[in-house]
């Protein structure tokens, strides 16, 4: 699907009208915002002047750009400014007076400490929904620690799991506590509006890094309350849950099979011929098969090894049994199903080049979300948001000599 980079709505947007102003830089925050913006909200993001939000020069560069920055900064206008100068603070409090979002990612306090804290802002704007992401809250006895996504997920339960039995627990490849906690401020936000349109009344959202991934731990926690057990890494198995796993296939591939469906399990057994245990009235259940899993997985193994994983897989598609590959982005990209989905859009770059991006999730059947607009240059819509705030040419003017904003003509 290829997308033009000027503004093409491909419905009425659901988020249309909704103001953002999104301060914080890299992910937690920035990913929040996208999302919303993805959906129509105009969202305005505040960079630092010169290089603005670092996430512009992480993993790989196109023409000095992290390709990265065209996925998460999409749909939104940029402003530079020096939030250390009086006169930026107080452009943000402008825009915060007649915005419905605010969207930030500092360490807790930093907001204070520029007088653009909660208090100061409800006083402009009594309905204002200020969404807060850390890596340990806005409370509590770390919270003035330095919070990453990796520490989050190690805090927050999900590392221990991540590692075969007695090897180094290693990291999941992507920000996953950052996204993670994204999007319990998305669902946060959403909520907040739903109460001010009730009451009128405001709100803080006040997000962890380290609770939204433990809000993701399933069980962890009350199987210790109730059994003492500590749930330990198993690797690509599913504990308690059997058979779910990995298989070596004869071309060096490995096949995931989740055969821990009641029926499911009997016809995956009379796809690899063991229908005696597929009958085995011990095996009927979870229960019974959580005792046996070694056993089981050594016959599904044995069965994965004499054919190629595309043989596995047509086999197992044929008998509806859930089974699939583990995919590079390479299968990604060539993937029949991602391509009818729209989740491989080419979005044509200032430079007449095309770039392959995900497309938006969730799809709505009658507001989807839509690629309006290219993510920006640093601080390319400073002059417009200034004026749009009210301020005067000779005020901008000004501002610009004076090296508190950039990206402006003078």
């Amino acid at each position: 699907m290829s997308i033009p980079s000027s503004p093409n709505l491909l419905g009425t947007a659901a988020l249309s009208g909704l103001k953002v102003l999104e301060l914080g830089q890299l992910i937690a925050g920035p990913f929040a915002a996208k999302t919303l913006a993805d959906f129509g909200a105009d969202v305005i993001k505040i960079e630092t002047l010169g290089a603005g939000d670092p996430l512009r020069k992480w993993r790989l560069l196109k023409d000095g750009t992290s390709v990265w920055w065209q996925v998460q900064s999409r749909n939104k206008r940029s402003v530079a400014l020096d939030l250390r100068q009086p006169e930026a603070q107080d452009i943000v409090r402008s825009l915060a007076a007649e915005c419905d979002v605010v969207i930030e990612n500092f360490r807790p306090g930093a907001m204070e400490g520029w007088g653009l804290g909660p208090d100061d802002l409800h006083q402009l704007n009594p309905g204002l929904i200020m969404l807060r992401i850390s890596g340990y809250g806005q409370t509590g006895p770390y919270r003035d620690r330095p919070g990453f996504g990796v520490v989050a997920e190690a805090m927050g339960g999900l590392r221990h799991l991540t590692a075969e039995p007695d090897h180094v627990p290693v990291r999941v490849g992507v920000s996953i506590g950052d996204t993670l906690a994204a999007l319990h401020g998305v669902i946060g936000i959403l909520v907040a509006l739903q109460h001010r349109a009730k009451t009128g009344e405001g709100q803080v959202i006040d997000v962890a890094l380290y609770e939204a991934v433990f809000n993701c731990m399933e069980s962890l926690l009350p199987e210790y309350s109730a059994f003492g057990a500590v749930r330990g890494p198993a690797g690509s198995a599913l504990p308690g849950i059997a058979p779910s796993n990995a298989y070596l296939c004869k071309d060096g591939a490995y096949a995931l099979i989740a055969g821990n469906g009641d029926s499911i399990f009997k016809r995956l057994m009379t796809v690899i011929d063991r229908t005696d245990l597929g009958a085995d009235p011990t095996l009927a259940d979870n229960t019974g098969r959580v005792l046996r899993v070694a056993e089981l997985d050594a016959a599904i193994g044995l069965w994965t090894a004499a054919h190629s994983v595309d043989e596995v897989l047509a086999a197992l598609d044929a008998a509806s049994v859930p089974a699939g590959k583990i995919y590079t982005v390479a299968d990604i990209a060539a993937d029949p199903h991602y391509q009818a989905r729209g989740m491989i859009q080419q979005v044509q770059m200032d430079d007449g080049s095309t770039l392959a991006v995900p497309g938006i999730v969730p799809k709505l059947s009658r507001t989807p979300g839509s690629h309006r607009r290219n993510a920006p240059n640093v601080g390319q819509d400073t002059l417009a948001v200034l004026r749009e705030v009210g301020l005067t040419p000779e005020q901008i003017q000004a501002l610009y000599e004076r090296g508190i904003v950039e990206g402006i003509e003078k």
